[in-house]
């Protein structure tokens, strides 16, 4: 939507024509990044960035399906307000609505717990629509659905690529963010295999689709994701059958305008409810990890005020993650004990650019301190990687030492810093 802002008037044939092109700016980025085995970048968002995402998006879809289930017709002011007019308007709410919501989260979550073949969703939506048709139900229903296929065309105003091709871009990268929690997520919770590089695709190949069909830029949605969990869905297939039950419906798509969206609304609540239960592991967080307690409060607190644009919350939590990284990255602690007239020295860490400087402050105060020693040796086997400004670091180091009249080596060295010392230092690996 912000993409499209200002470029033509909302519902005019230039404004939806962008909005295809757009799909299909968002869609071959997508592939692209496929092809490139790109899938990597949907593991820079931590655990707590994940938790906190799906626990505010959770949250937001319960309360933006809250004012349909209790039969309130929904304005323009936001999740949040027109949730909290809904709910504290009681004398707005409609009966019937409300019954029909109840009845429709207990059989929905009910019928799973008889036996997974029950569809409890389907008895529900069959329920809702016969007591519509049957009573003459004036409540807010999901009225008249367009019938039949897309219009297929290339005809796109290409005029306008250039200036949907950066906007195309970072939908495509932070709106992945949120289909790859999700998916994350579900395939923790099934012990299941998951490819980014096949989702990036996968996503690539509907959103040129969408833009081919003149639909608009496509992603996983929390809300559905759930819908289809709730159903039994488990593997690619459930997708595949729910998208040929849709193009088998489409004709017959009139049928549904008599169905109380209260009974749409209680589904979907039903559907999250169980995600919901699992919000603890934010409480839990406080005590594991301050810091990542922040990060996944952050991106929690986030999520809910900025909706819609939930993918600005998963960026600043993404980024807020990386800091904390960052800057637990910043010191190398470095023990030191002697034996002897020999002095050891072991830091312990990551030994990068912005660290190398405490292992060189640790060595000049040893080094003050140590007066009857004739030998340091630098053990390096606590060190998880070492960059080029830590090796030559450490060789400014050696030469101190050296110039103070002090033997030194450096001992323990991980097989993965050889090559950057024997390039840095002229250091030998010792022969086995």
């Amino acid at each position: 939507l912000g993409a499209l802002a200002g470029f033509a008037a909302q519902g005019t044939p230039a404004y939806l024509g962008a909005a295809a092109l757009l799909a299909l700016v968002v869609g071959l980025t997508r592939i692209a990044l496929a092809q490139l085995r790109a899938g990597v970048l949907a593991y820079i968002m931590s655990d707590a960035v994940v938790r906190g995402f799906v626990t505010g998006a959770t949250l937001l879809i319960m309360l933006s399906q809250l004012p349909g289930a209790l039969g309130v017709e929904g304005g323009s002011r936001g999740v949040i307000p027109e949730a909290l007019s809904a709910a504290t308007r009681p004398g707005a709410w409609e009966g019937a609505a409300l019954v029909l919501a109840v009845m429709t989260v207990v059989l929905t979550l009910g019928a799973r717990r008889v036996h997974p073949l029950i569809p409890g969703v389907l008895v529900s939506a069959l329920i809702g629509l016969l007591f519509s048709l049957s009573t003459g139900y004036t409540g807010i229903t999901v009225g008249a659905v367009p019938a039949g296929l897309p219009r297929w065309s290339l005809s796109l105003p290409w005029a306008a690529l250039p200036q949907l091709l950066v906007p195309g871009v970072v939908i495509a990268l932070i709106g992945f963010s949120e289909a790859a929690s999700i998916a994350r997520m579900y395939a923790a919770a099934d012990r299941s295999a998951w490819d980014p590089n096949r989702e990036f695709l996968s996503q690539g190949v509907a959103n040129v689709v969408a833009g081919l069909s003149s639909g608009f830029p496509v992603g996983g949605s929390f809300g559905r994701s759930g819908v289809i969990r709730l159903a039994g869905g488990r593997t690619p297939a459930a997708g595949a059958v729910a998208g040929l039950i849709v193009l088998a419906f489409l004709p017959f798509m009139k049928v549904l305008a008599s169905l109380p969206m209260a009974v749409l609304s209680a589904v979907v609540i039903a559907a999250v409810v169980p995600d919901l239960a699992r919000a603890s592991l934010l409480l839990r967080f406080w005590r594991m990890s301050r810091s990542q307690a922040l990060v996944a409060w952050t991106t929690f607190a986030l999520t809910l005020i900025l909706a819609p644009h939930v993918e600005q919350a998963i960026l600043v939590g993404i980024l807020l993650a990386l800091g904390v990284h960052l800057w637990r990255e910043l010191e190398v602690p470095v023990r030191s004990w002697t034996e002897g007239d020999v002095v050891h020295l072991a830091p312990h860490g990551v030994l990068w650019f912005a660290s190398a400087p405490g292992i060189e402050s640790a060595f000049e105060g040893l080094l003050a301190s140590a007066h009857g020693a004739r030998r340091i040796v630098i053990h390096l086997g606590g060190l998880g990687r070492i960059d080029l400004t830590g090796a030559l670091v450490l060789k400014e180091v050696l030469e101190e030492a050296r110039a103070a009249g002090l033997e030194a080596e450096l001992v323990e060295v991980p097989p993965h810093a050889h090559r950057i010392l024997v390039s840095a230092l002229g250091w030998s690996p010792p022969q086995s």
